[in-house]
This record gives C-alpha cells, structure tokens and sequence, in this order.
C-alpha cells in the first residue's frame, strides 16, 4: 500500500507531514512511502533523510500522488492539487472544516474519503492524535516569544547598580494548551503572569503554574463548561460582568496573549479599539486567533501593526513558524492515526467505521460530505478570516455579527494619557461571541 507526503503548497506552510522517524514506522507497517522532492526542506528534512529512512522520492506532486492509496498532508489540498488524487483516496489532513467551504465539497466531489485531523475527538484513546494540542502547544510557547520581540522592556525583574527594571505583567486570555503553554513560558522568563478563561477547571490549572486566575465567578461561572471541556456561551448578563473585569484589568498589563477559539464559529472578540486605547504605549497584544476572525477587534493578519501606541501581533500559522517541531509532533499524529486503520498482519487498510476515532473524523465518503456538524454547513459560506480594519482605530468600528464586545463610547482625554487604571467601564456585549466565551474550543 502506498502513502504519499506531497509538498505543502499553501502560503506560510513549512511544515511537512512525515519525519524520517515516522517514515521508518509506516514501512516497518508494510507501507511503501512516497514523499515529494524537497517536501520537507522548511522543516530542516532533507530528502536525503527520507531516503536513509525509506522513503522513494518522487520529482513532483503527480509523480508522489500517482497511485497512493492514502496521502498524509498537513493542510487540505488546493483546488489545483485535486486532479492529481486517484478516486477512492484516502486523505488525512488539517482540514479546518467549518471553513473550507467550496474546498470541502470539491473534496468530497472527488471522491476523496478524506480525514480531518482537527476533529479528533478529545478522549483518553486519542490523545496521541490529537494535533490540535501538539501544535497549540508550540503556538503558545512561540507567543511569548513573539511578544517579547516586540516588547521594548525586559520580562524578569532586575536590581542593578543603576536601579530596579520592574518585572514585565502578562495576561493570558484563554487557557487551553496554547494558553497554559503561554503562562508556563512567560512565568519561565520572569514575569507576572495572570489569566482569564470562564471555564472553571482552568482556575486550577492556572494557579498550579504561579499565575493569578481573573474571572467573575459566580453561579454561572460554575456551569460554563461542556462535557467535552469546551466553553458555553454565556448569558448576557455574564458577558457584562466578566468584559467589565477586562476592561478594568488590561490597563494595568504590559502584555496581552489572546488565544480563544470556539469550533466551528469565528473567534470570539475579547479586546475592543476603546480596551487596545486604554493600555500604556509600548503594550503588546499578541492575537494568536487572528486567522479565525481576531480576539482583538483592532489586529491585523499578517502583521504586527502599532494602533494607540500598542503593537498588534496577528502573524500566520503560528506553529508553522516552528515548523521543525511542529513537524515532528505532527507526524507522529498522524502516524498513530494511520496505525488505527492498517491491520497490522497484512498491511493493509482495515477500517472499522464504527470507531469512534473514525467516525468523529471522517469528513467526506462514498462523494458526500458526512460529518453530522458538516452536512449544513457546507453550503452556508465560511467565515472570512481577519483582513485589514474597515475602520480607522480612531473611530468607532463597525458591528460584526459574530463581535462579542460593543465597544465603550470613547474616553474625553487622550486614550495616551491613561495609564492608571480608570472606573470601571461597563460595556455593551452584542449578540453572539463574548468576552466570556475564552475557552481554546479548538484552540489557537
């Protein structure tokens, strides 16, 4: 049986879905392996690595995809890339599903039985599958770093001959993988780390890494959690009281991580233009759900753009730009996945589709997509993803249907000027995604 690792073609992807470890594992399964020339170059693999480990290089991707009965990839093939996948091929990818849109049927059209690796189910059986957390891990770490890039001032606290540099003051707004990572790396060089999430379990988790727990815990505060470990949507009158306590708490924050996701919807506001104006000049915000949609109503894609004296870090792919890493991890993902659908006497596909793993998973069979969470939303249109502002930050931004956060009427004195803490604002929430709603869902 044969699998191919054809090249990622889409913009800010280096990573690649094989290792020479993993490659080694797949023909120790009867598998023969394909990879594609240079297939894993952004992710310091050369081909001659995958050639030590057993793997035939093929010159291009229709040379790599002729024939292969399964095709291990990191992100859902281009439209362009489909021709060259036989019917009745297997594929197992990030598809990022809920936003795929037309991609998603063309897959299905072409009679791809196709896996998505991003709805793993998050049970004890699968978690060395789950990449959702293997790379959000390493988003986590990298945004600290990115921050600290951007940041003019140190993170410890330093006594000196010339006076004491104060520790730098770090908010983490979701903490799932990404985020505790987050606090773990801040804490790790120095600073004072707090968070905010509505799900209740993450309290304790905070606390175990040295970082205070900001949150309205009330009544509500106590059921704000899905059995699957996701964040509910809150009641009005919730979103009031915890974007209250934001509001309140970022001025005081050199540097804010944003890394809530809710599945299946954009990323819920959590930082309105009047919150980025009320923070001290030389603040970062560093908007790890950028590519969703934005938890900062003021990043940008892409880019790390200055707005009221605060820089914004909105860059792409995130776990891409540890992308030897993310690579290693991701392929042993996979691999374990793969493993769950050869029987391992014969080497060939066994797929029991009764498996929950399985089930959970498959996206697209028989030409149909026929995930339950799928099937109406394949012809409703995805999400755009955060592009340039369509308002100047000065001004008041225009209502998104998925905003979580009516923006306050703006400040009298000059946002600058503001660098105590002022009265606590109380905030208008909008229908839908909220400053509440910080649980990682899929994660960052």
């Amino acid at each position: 049986m044969k699998i191919a690792i054809p090249k990622e073609r889409r913009a800010h992807e280096a990573r690649v879905a094989a290792s020479p470890e993993t490659v080694k594992k797949l023909t120790a399964l009867g598998c023969a392996v394909t990879v594609e020339k240079g297939a894993g170059l952004g992710a310091a693999i050369t081909d001659s690595a995958y050639g030590d480990a057993g793997a035939v290089i093929a010159k291009d991707a229709q040379a790599t995809l002729a024939d292969a009965a399964v095709v291990l990839k990191v992100q859902r093939p281009e439209l362009a890339e489909l021709q060259h996948f036989a019917k009745d091929t297997i594929l197992i990818s990030t598809l990022d599903p809920f936003r795929a849109g037309d991609e998603l049927v063309a897959i299905g059209k072409a009679g791809i039985t196709a896996f998505a690796m991003d709805l793993v189910p998050r049970i004890t059986r699968a978690q060395s599958m789950d990449v959702l957390s293997s790379q959000s891990n390493l988003a986590g770490y990298k945004s600290v770093l990115d921050a600290s890039a951007e940041f003019g001032s140190a993170f410890p606290m330093m006594m000196t001959a010339a006076g004491t540099v104060p520790p730098a003051r770090v908010l983490v707004m979701g903490a799932g993988v990404a985020g505790l990572q987050a606090i773990a790396t801040a804490r790790r060089l120095g600073a004072i780390v707090s968070a905010t999430d509505v799900r209740p379990a993450a309290k304790e988790q905070v606390e175990s890494l040295g970082a205070s727990f900001v949150a309205v815990e009330d009544e509500e505060f106590k059921e704000a959690e899905t059995a699957g470990g996701y964040a509910k949507e809150m009641s009005s009158a919730y979103k009031e009281k915890q974007a209250a306590l934001i509001a309140e708490t970022i001025p005081k924050q050199d540097i804010v991580i944003t890394t809530a996701l809710i599945p299946g919807r954009p990323a819920p506001r959590l930082i309105s233009a009047y919150m980025v104006a009320s923070m001290k000049p030389g603040s970062v915000i560093v908007d790890l759900a950028v590519e969703n949609g934005g938890n900062c109503e003021l990043s940008e894609a892409g880019k790390v753009v200055i707005k009221h004296g605060v820089k914004i870090v909105g860059h792409f792919n995130v776990p891409s730009r540890l992308a030897t890493d993310a690579s290693q991890l991701y392929a042993r993902n996979l691999y374990n996945f793969v493993e769950l659908l050869i029987d391992k006497e014969s080497g060939a596909l066994a797929i029991d589709w009764d498996d929950e793993i399985v089930k959970g998973t498959c996206v697209t069979r028989d030409g149909a997509i026929v995930h339950p969470a799928l099937t109406t939303q394949a012809k409703a249109p995805p999400p755009k993803p955060k592009s340039e502002p369509e308002t100047e930050p000065e001004a008041e931004a225009a209502p998104e249907a998925e905003a979580a956060v009516e923006p306050a009427p703006k400040p009298k004195a000059k946002p600058r000027a503001r660098a105590r803490p002022r009265a606590k604002p109380k905030p208008k929430p909008k229908s839908g995604d909220d400053a509440a709603s910080q649980g990682e869902g899929g994660d960052a």
